[in-house]
């Protein structure tokens, strides 16, 4: 594969990704949808296409997932949607960045990876940076929402650890989108007094499972077999800033300082980890890239 394409292809998938941050806010901000329904559609739109994708690339989307990463794969998209109630777009992305990075990095930890010092003071600053952008204040992000997206986070890092050794990426995250869809319909049924939905908001959240999701995943994994560990992880570190500039453009949300500092907090003491990696490590505890 060229340069030129996994470029194209790696930009793509970060638009995507940050697309569907976008879209989940712009539906519960400007529509009269309700978080547990766009989660549904959501789901349900990213299932179908997904497995129209892997019927086009003749592989079998039966049988592939399981009931255990489909539930985190639920609780990520729920968490997710219930968090955009609240949270702009750019802290919502940054503080499930965040929590996915932490994630794996926690796991790699757990596993019996060794941090030099420079991975330790990369961690230090990156927690700095989400105790200052959580710290009560006037531009402090509401704490539910808060509380919902790094949940979210947590769900999406485990869903990935999970999908790390389970086959063909495309025909496993079909699956466990097939399997994810009747639990999150299960939650719009027990939240039926809170329905409400309309057009607009069922399109973005068509366009979030379908296009943001589904298509998005698909770039994405044309384009992963090309991209080292490192620069899968690092790619990403975009995805929040993406999200904070169609945050601004398209939703017409401020960037304050708060959110600047903390971004650069967070961010660079992530990648302080990332590219610190021992190589002899990195083979056997790579941090997994987040598909969000």
């Amino acid at each position: 594969m060229s340069s030129a394409r996994i470029l194209i292809l790696t930009s793509l998938a970060m638009l995507a990704f940050a697309g569907n941050s976008l879209l989940c806010r712009m539906a519960l901000k400007h529509t009269a949808i309700d978080p547990a329904s766009f989660t549904t559609i959501r789901l349900l739109s990213g299932a179908v296409t997904l497995w129209l994708v892997a019927r086009a690339r003749r592989v079998t989307p039966a049988g592939g997932g399981n009931w255990l990463s489909a539930l985190a794969l639920f609780a990520y998209a729920a968490g997710f949607s219930f968090a955009y109630v609240s949270l702009p777009a750019a802290t919502g992305a940054l503080l499930l960045f965040g929590a996915v990075q932490a994630t794996m990095i926690g796991h790699g930890i757990r596993a019996g990876e060794r941090l030099g010092r420079m991975q330790l003071a990369g961690l230090m600053l990156a927690f700095a940076g989400l105790v200052g952008l959580l710290l009560p204040g006037l531009s402090a992000p509401p704490l539910a929402g808060s509380v919902f997206m790094l949940g979210a986070g947590l769900a999406w890092g485990i869903y990935s650890l999970r999908g790390k050794a389970a086959g063909d990426p495309l025909r496993v995250t079909a699956g466990n989108f097939l399997r994810a869809t009747p639990i999150a319909a299960a939650l719009s049924v027990f939240m039926m007094d809170g329905t409400a939905l309309d057009h607009a908001g069922i399109g973005y959240a068509v366009l979030s499972g379908a296009l943001a999701s589904g298509i998005g995943y698909a770039i994405w994994y044309m384009a992963l077999p090309a991209l080292k560990a490192t620069h899968a992880s690092i790619v990403q570190l975009s995805v929040p800033v993406i999200a904070a500039a169609g945050g601004i453009v398209f939703l017409g949300e401020a960037l304050t300082l708060r959110l600047v500092l903390a971004s650069a907090a967070i961010l660079g003491g992530i990648a302080l980890v990332i590219l610190e990696k021992p190589a002899a490590k990195d083979a056997r505890h790579s941090i997994s890239a987040n598909r969000a």
